[in-house]
């Protein structure tokens, strides 16, 4: 099955590692770190221009969302 993470972006629910509100983890160094991490490896994509509520983890890529990680979480929880 596919979870759809905002804009036009759907993922296969299997892939998924983890579903966060970024803001809750910003303010951790150890998220901050991971986040650069993935961005030097060039494994972050944006899905939308509007202010930042959740990044999904998966398998392959971190998505930084738009929609909140309890909706997110909820449609995975449908599935």
């Amino acid at each position: 099955m596919y979870l759809f993470l905002g804009g036009e972006v759907t993922v296969r629910d299997s892939d998924v590692i983890g579903i966060f509100d970024i803001e809750e983890c910003s303010v951790s160094r150890t998220t901050a770190d991971f986040l650069n991490f993935c961005q030097k490896r060039l494994q972050i994509v944006n899905i939308s221009e509007d202010m930042p509520k959740s990044f999904i983890v998966t398998s392959d890529k971190t998505y930084i969302s738009n929609v909140s990680h309890n909706t997110i979480r909820k449609r995975a929880n449908e599935i």
